[in-house]
């Protein structure tokens, strides 16, 4: 993706949640969702590279060289994200 967008930073792939499930960010699909993502043909489990059907919660995070978190938006609404602008404030703050 950083490559097909022209990206100038480096973007986590996170296969499995590893990262995800080490902030507490991720959880598990009801039976009743899973059935609804695989009617429209989304395969959570083949993404995540396991049998897992789990997803992160949408999140901005900002980890700083020792794992400590120093800015998070963390929001369970898929549709609500951050401004970017909000992001580069607080790292312009922490930094």
């Amino acid at each position: 993706m950083t490559a097909e967008k022209g990206l100038k930073f480096d973007m986590l792939a996170d296969i499995g949640n590893a990262v995800g499930k080490a902030y507490g960010i991720v959880h598990a699909l009801p039976e009743d969702l899973k059935k609804i993502y695989l009617q429209f043909g989304l395969k959570v489990h083949e993404h995540n590279g396991d049998d897992a059907w789990e997803l992160p919660l949408p999140a901005r995070l900002i980890i700083d060289r020792e794992g400590i978190i120093r800015y998070a938006e963390i929001h369970p609404d898929y549709t609500q994200r951050p401004e970017p602008e909000h992001t580069l404030e607080a790292l312009k703050k922490i930094v």
